[in-house]
């Protein structure tokens, strides 16, 4: 094992295939048109396993029919732990079935997975995390990092850029409701309007979040937006773990309406219908931004919330 002075660094291949036999993953990471998608998933997940967007390179995806091949490399030997415990529990595997699903706009992505090093296949000893964490290390990495990953980052920030741009002019440019690419549901695809709940004594039909809703909320929520999300992912998977953290990096530069902006979105298309505007007010009581609720609500207009 590495000395105290040297540094921890290992590697290790990623094997992912879906299991619908429509998605072929190695076809879609050599299209033109969709390899950025899928390059944006594969980063978004791996930051999720790792709680970091540094705690693991990409330093080349192989297209292996049917298999898309990740080579990996960990600089960090606790990064490289929480990498195996989040394959282990699943949680790799579902957050990059959910960020596909995002990215491609599919309806679903079934992956499976299997992790190696050289001739070792670690799924077969994940229960002992020492013993992979020493053929890791073992393996090290045998090539820089790929020019078209290089690319493919400065492709990712450009298209994380072109969404805040779109994001923040879009009441301007409104699209109709009956947009394929609106995300957010209709008030006619809100639940019945006999389904209400109360607010401040007075009942308000519970309706699925506009995209007025989820504009306004980021440009009013300011700061507190981690708060309201660490509420909201009690009851939310697509928030649950490192996201909020991730997103806050993620967006650090576009400031606080796109990192607010970007966190109910992800509650939005994880939530569908489910995503109401009492679980959004709820959570709104609990972190103390009662004006925010009633700006929503429409109870009072022109104010921010403090």
């Amino acid at each position: 094992m590495a000395g105290n002075s040297a540094p921890w660094i290992g590697s290790a291949y990623l094997f992912l295939q879906s299991t619908c036999k429509t998605i072929v993953l190695p076809a879609l990471y050599e299209s033109s048109q969709k390899k950025p998608s899928v390059f944006k998933a594969l980063k978004l997940a791996l930051a999720d396993s790792t709680g970091s967007v540094n705690g693991v390179d990409m330093l080349k995806v192989h297209c292996s029919h049917p298999h898309l091949i990740v080579q990996l490399k960990f600089c960090k030997r606790e990064n490289c732990r929480q990498f195996l415990r989040s394959y282990r529990e699943g949680a790799l595997q579902e957050s990059l079935q959910n960020h596909l699903q995002l990215s491609l706009a599919m309806s679903t992505v079934p992956l499976e997975m299997e992790l190696k090093t050289g001739s070792e296949h670690l799924d077969s000893m994940l229960k002992d995390e020492d013993r992979c964490l020493d053929c890791i290390y073992r393996e090290k990495p045998d090539r820089l990092r790929d020019e078209e990953i290089a690319e493919l980052e400065e492709c990712l920030k450009g298209m994380v850029l072109h969404q805040s741009i779109t994001n923040n002019t879009a009441v301007k440019d409104c699209a109709s409701p009956n947009s394929p690419s609106l995300p957010h549901p209709s008030q006619g695809s809100s639940p019945s309007p006999s389904v209400t709940f109360v607010f401040q004594g007075q009942e308000f039909a519970n309706r699925t979040l506009t995209l007025d809703d989820h504009q306004k909320f980021a440009k009013l929520v300011s700061r507190k937006w981690k708060q309201v999300g660490r509420t909201l992912q009690r009851t939310c998977r697509a928030l649950r773990g490192p996201v909020i953290d991730n997103l806050a990096l993620e967006y650090d530069r576009e400031g606080l309406y796109e990192q607010a902006y970007q966190m109910l979105l992800r509650f939005i298309q994880s939530e569908g219908k489910k995503a109401t505007i009492a679980r959004l007010v709820a959570a709104l009581e609990e972190n103390g931004l009662v004006s925010l609720a009633e700006e929503l609500l429409g109870l009072h207009s022109n104010e921010d919330c403090s």
